[in-house]
This record gives C-alpha cells, structure tokens and sequence, in this order.
C-alpha cells in the first residue's frame, strides 16, 4: 500500500501570524522613549503620562488636576522637553487680558503701519498654569484658539502650526481668586487627569532622588528627540486605527447612559463619544495594535466624561463623585463580544 503523503495534521500546523495594517513599530518605540525620559525625573503618576502622550496623540488637550506639589508642572514641561517642538508657558493671573496670550498690533514708527506681534500662544505646546485664576474673557479667548486653532485680529487670520496641544493646570482646593470653568469651557478639554499622592515607595524614591541631585538640574537629563512632523505623522497613523462597529455602539451607550443616570444632573454630549473614539484609537495604537479593544473604552471613559457630566445636588452632598457614577455606568453595561 502506497505510503500516505498527505500533510500533517491541523493541531500540528504553525500558529496563524496576523500582520498589523499600520505601521506603528515607530510609534510604539517612541512612546516608551519618552516614558522612559520623563522616569528619569518623574515617580509613578503612570497613568497621567499615559494620558498626556495619548492627548498629544489623539490631538486633544488636558486639563491636570490636583493639590499643589504633585508634579502637574513639571511632568508638562519634562513632555514639552522630550519633544523637539515649540513651547510656552503662561501664568494665568487675575490681571491677565486676552492680548497678553494672543497678541498685539503695534505701530511701526518706521513703516507707519500697524504691525501683529504674536502672543505666547503661537507655539505648539502651551502650559497653562492655574487656569482658572484668568477671568472668564481671557479664558474664552483661549478656548476660541484651543477649538479653531487660529485667531482673527483686525481682520487678519493666523493660523497655529501644528501639532498645538494645551495642557493646563488648576488647583481644586483653593478657591479664594479663581474664576471656575464653565461646563462648555471644560467640555474643550479632551481629559481631566485627576491627580493623587504618591504611595510611600513612591515618596520615599522621590526624597531619594531629590537627596542625590544635590545642586543639579533635573531638567538637564532629558534629550528631546520627536519632532513636529513626526508627531503629526503620528497623529495621522491614530485616525486610521480600526474600531469594530459593536464597539462604536459600546461608547454611544456609556455615553447615552450618563443622560439618563438618575445621579446625574447633566449628562454627556456627543463630544463626549468621539473624544472616547478618537482617545481610545490613542490608546490602542501607544500599545502597537491597529484596532480598539473594549479596556481601550474603558480606560480612557474615566478622564473623558468626569469633568463633562454633573452629579446632582442631593448626591454630591452624601459624597457621590462624577467618577462614582461612571465607574457605576461602566461596569453595568455589556461588553461587547
């Protein structure tokens, strides 16, 4: 009998290898380059340099939350030194006008004409320090420029270079001379990145750290290297990550959800679902995958919709919090399969 030449068996054959449609070995090496430059000065807060690179990314800006002393400052300002682009940084005071961050005409002696000369917000990462400390005109002229990109004074447009991001700051505590962020206002801001106390290991490292610079500069230990083109070849390589239409449904859900939450006064707007859309596409594309999972939704559901929703009275006063209420939201609904 002639001997069987048929091929193996299919439990022996090689294990499917599936190729990923973008390109994103780049992306995701300079990724961890620069997680790695900001670990040379920063401890912990992993989650909040997650989500400023996925903001840069996803081409959206951040709201940094927390008590002072927790490095929101210097975590924005070590991102700013690990990229090759411009950077400004405004101080936001009581006195401060809308000219003072987007510019002014001034009269050339010379030439007898009037002149633009460019505010600090024409740079492609601005730090906004205590942003809520700017009364509400200087505040409505930088989220004009955060929305449209560009400015018109005196008839003229100028257009921002890109990549521009807007990472700001404010303090939640200290209420005496600010001027607090109306929810339309907070609704430009693509996260709001609340940030905690460090762990005892991670304090404890700090004071060490601290202890061995001795009269150094810890800035001096970062190198930039990413540049403004390749950040926005970056960018474009997000926009084309795939998100299976199950779990488009899965964010129009959450989002739904949160106007119909009986501990909500004010749900999220459809700006919320594709700031959930395009973060998660972030999300997925940091890790070198060219499709979004369900734990990209998830993870990035927290910092989107926490500061555009608001918990009704009766439940903020027994303690109730926005992320109570979303975490609550998220667990309930179905993942997709």
């Amino acid at each position: 009998m002639d001997q069987d030449n048929t091929p193996q068996a299919h439990n022996d054959a090689a294990p499917l290898q599936f190729k990923s449609r973008l390109q994103l070995d780049e992306l995701q090496q300079s990724v961890v380059k620069i997680k790695n430059e900001l670990s040379k000065v920063i401890v912990g807060q992993t989650d909040m340099i997650d989500m400023l690179i996925a903001s840069l990314l996803a081409k959206g800006h951040t709201l940094i939350q927390g008590v002072p002393g927790v490095a929101k400052t210097v975590t924005a300002k070590l991102l700013a030194k690990s990229l090759s682009v411009g950077f400004s940084r405004i101080q936001f005071t009581p006195d401060l006008m809308p000219s003072d961050i987007l510019g002014t005409s001034i009269f050339n002696m010379k030439t007898s004409v009037f002149e633009f000369k460019k505010g600090p917000i024409f740079s492609n990462m601005i730090l906004i320090d205590e942003i809520n400390r700017a009364p509400a005109k200087t505040q409505a002229a930088l989220f004009e420029v955060m929305e449209e990109q560009q400015i018109t004074i005196d008839g003229s447009r100028y257009k921002l270079e890109a990549p521009f991001i807007v990472l700001a700051t404010q303090n939640p505590i200290e209420q005496e001379g600010t001027y607090r962020l109306p929810e339309a206002q907070l609704d430009r801001f693509l996260f709001k990145i609340d940030v905690k106390y460090p762990n005892i290991d991670d304090e404890t490292t700090i004071l060490m750290r601290e202890q061995n610079l001795q009269n150094s500069n810890k800035f001096d230990s970062i190198t930039p290297f990413l540049t403004a083109q390749q950040i926005t070849t970056y960018q474009q390589l997000v926009t084309q990550v795939s998100v299976e239409p199950q779990l488009i449904q899965y964010i129009a859900q959450i989002t739904l959800a949160t106007r119909s939450n009986q501990f909500l006064y004010l749900g999220a707007s459809p700006r919320a679902s594709i700031a959930i859309l395009k973060s998660s596409k972030a999300i997925a594309a940091m890790q070198g995958r060219d499709f979004v999972t369900p734990d990209d939704i998830k993870r990035v559901a927290l910092p989107v919709l926490n500061h555009r929703v608001i918990v009704t009275p009766e439940r903020e006063m027994e303690g109730l919090t926005s992320y109570d209420v979303i975490s609550q939201i998220i667990e309930t609904i179905e993942v997709p399969r």
